[in-house]
């Protein structure tokens, strides 16, 4: 089983979420696991448009394979934790609202989620990390 680790830097643009979508489709297909494609490019979509829109400096995204899951994090310079990952209730949007439901999204569809401020401890790194985890389904079929 490949272990790998991949980071790209993105601007603070509206277009960073096609780009961390392209760069998601390009890492993971390469590695074989177009199956975990779907879910993971929705979900890293809402968090990268998280960063976007609620903060005002580049992000990072980091997508990991680790021995039965895969990991996305996405960083941003906003150290609040939003109300879908800082706790257990969950906001309702307004019925209306074209906003609000992309990290329930996440929180629904993920195998594990979270989220935590990064202070000065971390060196020159000031925001927060919210990351999700999505199950190798193979790495199961193989143990079995």
């Amino acid at each position: 089983m490949d272990l790998w680790t991949y980071t790209l830097q993105l601007p603070h643009d509206a277009r960073a979420v096609r780009i961390a979508r392209i760069t998601l489709r390009t890492v993971l297909t390469t590695h074989g696991l177009g199956e975990l494609l779907d879910p993971t490019e929705l979900l890293t979509s809402e968090l990268v448009t998280n960063a976007y829109r609620h903060s005002s400096g580049p992000s990072l995204l980091r997508v990991r394979s680790m021995a039965n899951r895969l990991r996305v994090g996405v960083w941003d310079t906003n150290p609040t934790i939003p109300p879908p990952f800082a706790n257990g209730t969950l906001p309702v949007p307004e019925p209306d609202s074209e906003q609000g439901r992309g990290l329930m999204l996440v929180r629904r569809w993920a195998d594990n989620y979270g989220g935590y401020e990064m202070g000065e401890e971390l060196g020159s790194r000031h925001g927060k990390l919210l990351w999700f985890e999505i199950l190798r389904r193979d790495a199961f079929d193989m143990a079995a």
